[in-house]
């Protein structure tokens, strides 16, 4: 069984990044708009859902007339993310600004402002499909250059499970380096022993490179279909872009600045109204681009397809870091695999008495475990500090 389950490694972590990118696109909605506003926007999962539903009616209804299906996948990533940004737009002027305006301090305000959307969003969405098309089902056109499939060098594949091994080497000696620093009563971590754990997992990754040569070097056999790699080329252009954006343009230092103190970039004659909007709209047009490509992957979309890769989301978010942008990319490629490898293997370790489904249940433990243990994240939380 062994064998079995190291020959499927590769696969299986092939098969979780590209869901971890999709995890990361949702994710960022949810950390610029933290990061901004301090604000959980738990409607931001139906902003997706929209995206997805968008993307889908607009490869349905302009198959026949566009036979390129690169250009049909590019007007769909376009339409469904504009139509996210625009619902994202109209939730943040509808439901919280008034809550701002209104000077609200209680925290669960916006909260259960955030569920409520939430759920008027599902059912409009609803209405609108069921008035539409008497269904609220969509399903996403198949083309066969999507589908294709393709070979990849072991090169490649070898690299994944190094990088793999890394991450999970360098969490388990955190961990016990966590756990010393309870017993012995130390106050947080030394320059000098982070790059001590960092180099303690990579002295593990290589032996285990060393001990596994043959399985991991060997003949992988990695396929990967054309469409996860648009998935993924996308994904990286888009997150590559928005870190582009926040840190390199004037837009970007606005965003910054009113995320550190919202008074006092007010007085340095931005307006913050302003610039929470453009937060809102970035957010969520990444989140209907993310719709779209996670329509093309698993092909059915409706009302509700947004809640449990939302949930997912947010845990990325928390995983990597709240308000910290590489840490919620980080954070959903690392739940990404974390959920393939649980979908796979505890199938094969429980002897069949738990099936796929239960990988739910990995996302929960590890939001339960990182809010428990390090609630700042992997990367650590960024938010303004208000002085």
């Amino acid at each position: 069984m062994l064998e079995v389950l190291i020959q499927l490694l590769p696969s299986v972590l092939l098969e979780g990044l590209i869901l971890g990118f999709v995890y990361a696109m949702i994710a960022l909605g949810y950390t610029m708009v933290y990061g901004v506003l301090e604000l959980i926007n738990f409607a931001h999962s139906e902003i997706f859902m929209s995206g997805a539903v968008a993307g889908a009616e607009t490869f349905i209804l302009l198959k026949g007339a566009i036979a390129n299906p690169f250009i049909l996948l590019a007007l769909a990533i376009l339409i469904g993310g504009t139509v996210a940004a625009i619902v994202a737009i109209l939730v943040e002027r509808l439901a919280y600004r008034p809550l701002r305006k209104r000077g609200t301090t209680n925290r669960l305000v916006p909260l259960i402002t955030a569920i409520g959307a939430s759920f008027f969003l599902q059912d409009l969405v609803r209405l609108i499909e069921g008035l539409w098309h008497n269904a609220f089902y969509r399903r996403y056109p198949s083309f066969e250059v999507f589908e294709a499939t393709y070979t990849l060098p072991n090169l490649l594949g070898s690299l994944i499970i190094l990088l793999t091994l890394w991450l999970v080497f360098w969490v388990v000696a955190y961990f016990f380096y966590w756990i010393y620093r309870t017993v012995t009563r130390t106050q947080g971590i030394s320059r000098k022993a982070s790059r001590g754990l960092w180099i303690a997992a990579l002295v593990l990754t290589l032996l285990s490179a060393v001990i596994y040569r043959t399985t991991i070097f060997g003949d992988l056999g990695l396929t990967i279909q054309m469409k996860s790699i648009l998935v993924v080329v996308i994904s990286f252009a888009m997150l590559y872009g928005l870190n582009w954006l926040v840190h390199r343009t004037k837009l970007g230092i606005a965003i910054r600045a009113v995320a550190q103190d919202a008074q006092t970039a007010s007085l340095m004659g931005i307006d913050p109204d302003v610039i929470i909007t453009y937060t809102f709209l970035i957010g969520g047009f990444l989140g209907g681009v993310a719709g779209v490509l996670f329509g093309l992957l698993y092909t059915l979309v409706h009302p509700y397809v947004g809640f449990i890769p939302g949930i997912k989301a947010f845990t990325a978010a928390v995983l990597g870091g709240i308000g910290n942008i590489t840490g919620a990319a980080i954070g959903g490629l690392v739940l990404g695999m974390l959920e393939m490898l649980g979908g796979t293997y505890l199938t094969f370790l429980t002897n069949g008495a738990m099936g796929t489904e239960y990988k739910d249940i990995l996302a929960f433990a590890i939001l339960i475990f990182i809010l428990l243990f390090r609630p700042q994240g992997i990367m650590g939380e960024q938010v303004g500090e208000k002085v």
